[in-house]
């Protein structure tokens, strides 16, 4: 990336070009993920819920991991809020208010219509446009359906279960895409940008990432409280979906890794495939910083001094808004640009700031991917349910292959077919 920018940077148009091949790599792999999300988090979620046995645990899980949600949202936005205040890193720009418009959409960022958006009117549409929060929705209906009919929904449950393998497989492919992918990616941004982006705004982006920093530690000593010295275990298995989320700037690319990896920590299927799909809707901590500290930057940027109670104000609007962001396209953007409109500050300064919003973008997806893995194993080890990690995989004789990257899943089937020859036995 940085050759490419020496050699064609000074033309705006070409550099254009050249890094919209590099992306490709990565528009791929995107489009990729994106074929196989909706099926994926559908298999895994029905599956998981009609193992599940009963209601009333869903039910528990579900309040759980929503007051998780919750409280880590608190903390990021109080600590991005914090830091922004400390570094100050807008004051001294003198930016002039001149009225022009942001070029961020703001419109879709209402409570009504994320109600609304939340019920698919359709499956297929659902499917079709990637919604998670609505194939959750369905899925929760149909695993509960499921558990309710008892034996006459058995079949069914097998065919489930059946794709939920073929799509773990199917995963596997995928992501042999995303070394080439995680290349494209960063070519692109520094082919367009250059590295000398990094040095002219390199006080906001490293300041940022203090802060960042900061709040991977409190996510870290709180996922330890519970975890204990598992969470090192933890941190080392999510090291390739954080890998993928930093370099790609995007959750979704992380997801399908991010399940085989909490599998293989001790995760069992019912728990992850229910958690996780929740948490890419309302638990994203880093996005709920960047949130506060681009807000605030924005502010100081144009000599706006906001008395603490103003800001105090601003983080809980945006604890608010911040949970209808799931289906809005560059989310963490339009809540700062809908946020700065409600509070009469100047919402041109998004341009200021898009420059970098990539770099910056890289840095809040890894740290909401970190905390979704966090709040998913937590979870588990307050329901009692977290397993030894990494178990030798020995397959029943009866079992269909599996990859050793799934062998818990394998585990788990095979010892479902030992349970039932058990009953027949007797």
């Amino acid at each position: 990336g940085f050759l490419a920018n020496l050699w064609v940077g000074g033309d705006k148009t070409l550099a254009k070009d050249v890094a919209g091949y590099f992306h490709l790599l990565a528009d791929i792999f995107l489009h990729l993920i994106k074929m196989i999300i909706a099926p994926l988090v559908f298999s895994t979620l029905v599956a998981g819920i009609a193992h599940m046995g009963d209601s009333a645990a869903l039910g528990r899980i579900g309040g759980r991991a929503l007051a998780w949600f919750i409280i880590a949202s608190l903390i990021s936005l109080t600590l991005g809020l914090i830091f922004v205040n400390f570094f100050a890193p807008g004051e001294g720009l003198n930016l002039v208010r001149s009225g022009a418009e942001s070029g961020v959409n703001t419109e879709a960022l209402n409570f009504k219509d994320f109600v609304l958006h939340v019920f698919p009117t359709s499956m297929v549409g659902a499917m079709a446009e990637n919604s998670i929060l609505q194939i959750v929705v369905f899925s929760l209906f149909v695993g509960v359906a499921l558990t309710a009919i008892g034996d006459r929904g058995k079949p069914i449950i097998t065919v489930i279960e059946a794709m939920v393998e073929l799509m773990l497989q199917v995963t596997g492919y995928v992501m042999r895409m995303a070394p080439f992918a995680v290349f494209g990616a960063l070519a692109s941004a520094i082919t367009t940008e250059g590295l000398g982006v990094l040095k002219t705004f390199g006080e906001l982006v490293g300041e940022f990432y203090l802060s960042l920093f900061a709040l991977w530690i409190i996510l870290c000593c709180a996922g330890a409280l519970f975890l204990g010295r598992r969470m090192g275990k933890l941190l080392k298995y999510v090291r390739e979906p954080l890998l993928i989320a930093f370099s790609t700037a995007s959750s979704e690319a992380a997801y399908p890794k991010m399940l085989e990896q909490l599998d293989r920590f001790g995760v069992p299927r019912r728990i992850y495939s229910f958690v996780l799909p929740l948490g890419y809707s309302f638990n994203l901590d880093g996005s709920m910083m960047y949130s506060t500290f681009a807000t605030i930057f924005i502010a100081q940027a144009y000599g706006i001094d906001l008395p603490i109670a103003t800001q105090i104000t601003i983080l809980l609007v945006l604890m608010v808004t911040s949970k209808g962001i799931a289906a809005v396209p560059r989310a963490s953007l339009v809540v700062v640009a809908a946020t700065l409109g409600q509070f009469d500050l100047p919402v041109e300064g998004i341009a200021f700031i898009l420059a970098v919003d990539h770099f910056m973008d890289m840095g809040r997806t890894a740290t909401n991917v970190l905390g979704n893995a966090i709040a998913t194993s937590v979870i588990t080890k307050w329901e009692g349910m977290l397993e030894v990690e990494e178990p030798d995989y020995v397959p029943h004789p009866k079992a269909p292959a599996h990859t050793p990257a799934h062998g818990r899943a394998g585990l788990e089937l095979a010892s479902d077919m030992v349970e039932a020859e058990k009953g027949e036995s007797h």
